[in-house]
Parts: C-alpha cells; sequence; structure tokens
C-alpha cells in the first residue's frame, strides 16, 4: 500500500511541475507558443489531466480557465495522497495495543 502511495505521489508531483513550467512557457513565450516544441510537450503531458478536468467541471467554468482549476485539482489530490502517506506512516510505527 505504501508503494502505491508513494508512486502516486511522485505521478502527481511530475504533474504538478509540468502544468508550471508549462504557465512559466506560456508567458514568456508569447504568441509563438504553439510553434515552441517544448510547450507542445508540456501540453501533451498536460491534455489528458485537462481533459478529465472538463469532464469533472460545470459548463460555466470557461475552457480557458480549466488549466488553472485542473492545477488546483491536482494540488488537492496531492494534499490527500500527503495526508494517506502521513497516516500510514504513523499508523505502522503507533506502538502495539
Amino acid at each position: 500500500m505504501l508503494l502505491a502511495i508513494i508512486i502516486l505521489k511522485g505521478l502527481l508531483e511530475v504533474l504538478l511541475l509540468s502544468h508550471i513550467a508549462q504557465g512559466i512557457l506560456f508567458v514568456f513565450a508569447g504568441a509563438t507558443r504553439e510553434r515552441n516544441i517544448v510547450y507542445k510537450i508540456f501540453a501533451t503531458v498536460n491534455r489528458p489531466i485537462w481533459k478529465a478536468t472538463r469532464f469533472i467541471t460545470p459548463r460555466f467554468i470557461v475552457d480557458g480557465h480549466v488549466a488553472f482549476v485542473s492545477f488546483f485539482f491536482l494540488c488537492v489530490l496531492w494534499v490527500v495522497v500527503l495526508a494517506a502517506k502521513v497516516h500510514y506512516y504513523l499508523q505502522a510505527s503507533a506502538p502495539p495495543a
């Protein structure tokens, strides 16, 4: 169980860093970002998360804001997985009753 929690936490961290990196490139690359190969790679990595976020969010959320919503969704998931990891460690280190 601990291995699954650690793998999920690592995957969430990679996805969060990918969102951050794409956001930085969005600002620095400007109007030519669609021709930037690194930006396209980050967009390809982030696209499944955006589609899942678009599926679970209501329609009044603008498509341009889906990236922000998915970032905060990943942050919440990361905190939940971190809490599960801490709970697992505290449960494992508790003295036997």
